[in-house]
């Protein structure tokens, strides 16, 4: 319960004043008249039952303090306003040496859950994939329809299409994908453990249109420094292990960045993969203002009608059972 006048509460602090000044009038006040045994009895009960009038005169000025007060029960519902994600298209490396194990249990894999959870937490936003490698083609278009996605992202491996790393290619789908959009906030994440070394786009021309469309870049290098664990087979078809340098081109990931205004990160491990996806999480948040609604029920006349009822019976105990004689 609230109150819409919380100050008329202040005057309870009569009510004690009120207590000690009624008792030190009574002391004051003596009988002069002698009465017989039973009548002091009857006398002594009815002169104690006259504290029940005092008693309920309080009770209606509080009554009627905390209906001053205005009492409400006030319920709080609320509905969106307005709700503006933001359009994603997550461009993922499908290149061989993304099965590097760097990463547990590998380069895409880790990839793949770290953007899973990203995805599940953006429920506000259209989201699309493109895998690229020596081609680059969309795995899923922009939808609000995030299980659908999930299951496409489940089902990206490497060798879906022709191998290398053409990052340009890859950039310039998400852009496509993304330039008719409406939306105010457009962004493009894509994650590579590479250098561009095919495709017919250059990385920094795709990423001068990306600016042109307004589009916002993040680029993630993924792999650790010097060396990682790549499974292969010895020429007798064993499994085996060889490490491969990793090659990724900071230089010119930091420059697609720089040029769409986004910023470039570096993962060498699961845990910072994770740490990127929630900072780009954190810079690209989703609009939604929402409008709050009171419903409002007023109590201030249960207090008057009991406060009534009290002085009504005080008034009528007064002048009949508690009458003065004068």
């Amino acid at each position: 319960m609230t109150f819409l006048n919380p100050l008329f509460l202040l005057f309870l602090l009569l009510i004690p004043l009120m207590i000690f000044f009624y008792f030190f009038n009574r002391k004051k006040q003596h009988s002069k008249i002698n009465f017989s045994y039973s009548f002091i009895n009857l006398s002594s009960i009815k002169s104690s039952l006259f504290h029940l009038l005092f008693l309920m005169k309080l009770f209606t000025i509080v009554l009627i303090i905390i209906a001053l007060a205005r009492p409400q029960d006030t319920v709080v519902s609320s509905d969106t306003l307005k709700k503006e994600g933001i359009d994603i298209m997550i461009a993922m490396d499908v290149s061989s040496s993304m099965l590097a194990e760097d990463f547990k249990p590998n380069r895409l894999e880790a990839a793949k859950s770290l953007a899973i959870e990203f995805i599940k937490r953006r429920k506000n936003d259209r989201i699309g994939l493109v895998i690229y490698s020596g081609e680059s083609f969309t795995q899923c278009p922009l939808t609000t329809d995030h299980d659908i996605l999930i299951n496409l992202m489940n089902n990206v491996e490497t060798g879906l299409i022709n191998d290398g790393t053409a990052i340009g290619l890859g950039l310039a789908n998400c852009v496509n994908r993304l330039k008719e959009s409406k939306v105010e906030s457009k962004i493009i994440i894509l994650l590579t453990d590479g250098e561009n070394n095919t495709g017919f786009i250059d990385p920094i021309t795709a990423a001068v249109i990306a600016k042109d469309s307004s589009i916002k870049t993040y680029t993630i290098g993924v792999g650790s420094y010097g060396t990682a664990p790549y499974p292969t087979q010895d020429m007798f078809g064993r499994s085996i292990y060889v490490d491969v340098p990793a090659k990724i081109d900071e230089n010119m990931l930091r420059a697609v960045a720089d040029t769409t205004g986004g910023m470039y990160f570096r993962a060498d491990n699961n845990s910072k993969l994770a740490n990127i996806y929630q900072e780009i999480e954190s810079l690209e948040k989703s609009e939604i203002e929402e409008i709050k609604y009171y419903n409002v029920t007023e109590k201030y006349s249960s207090f008057c009608l009991l406060a009534l009822i009290i002085f009504f019976i005080e008034f009528i105990l007064n002048y009949t059972y508690f009458k003065k004689i004068v």
